[in-house]
This record gives C-alpha cells, structure tokens and sequence, in this order.
C-alpha cells in the first residue's frame, strides 16, 4: 500500500509538474515505490520458502536485494546525469520549466 502511494505521487509529479527538478524528484518517488516492492516481495518469498519448493518452484531470496541495489545504481546515474544536463541548460536558457527546452524542436 505504502509503495503504490508513492507510485501514485510519483507518475502525479510526473505529469502534473513543469519543473525539471521536480520531475526528477518525482522518478525518484517511483524508483523507491519499485524497491520497496521488490523488497517486500523478496521477503515473502522468503517466509513462503517451503511452501513454494514444495510446490516445485525455485526460490531465490537475494534476487530482491540484488535488483533494489541495480536500481540504486540506476538512479544515481539518473541523477548524476540528468542533474549536469539541468544546469547546462540553466546555464544557457536561465530556466527549469520543461515546456520552455526546446532544444530539439525544429
């Protein structure tokens, strides 16, 4: 429930918000949403162990934790990214709406 409250803040600031950092905020949101998903997950899989192999389904309770720190990366390299373009771009257009980048408008 916790994670698709933040989801649902995230696709919100997402679409409803103009400013670049606010966005990037926003993915931030559901980023998290998506791990703490997948730990959740990891850990009820885990609980579920001898149920699920009893049902002849392997269960691997790191995939969880693994995936959470690839996202992790992800979205630090997200931010690291998309940060420096930002202020390229206020550096050049002196603006962090997104409607007013245009750059590759023709």
């Amino acid at each position: 429930m916790l994670s698709f409250l933040l989801f649902v803040v995230g696709v919100a600031g997402v679409l409803s918000r103009r400013n670049i950092i606010i966005i990037f905020m926003s993915i931030e949101l559901i980023l998290n949403a998506v791990n703490l998903n997948l730990i959740a997950f990891s850990r009820y899989l885990e609980l579920n162990k001898e149920v699920l192999m009893a049902k002849g389904l392997a269960v691997n309770p790191l995939s969880g934790p693994v995936f959470t720190i690839f996202i992790i990366v992800v979205a630090a390299a997200e931010a690291a990214v998309g940060l420096g373009i930002v202020i390229a771009m206020f550096r050049n257009r002196e603006t962090v709406a997104i409607d007013e980048i245009d750059l590759l408008k023709w």
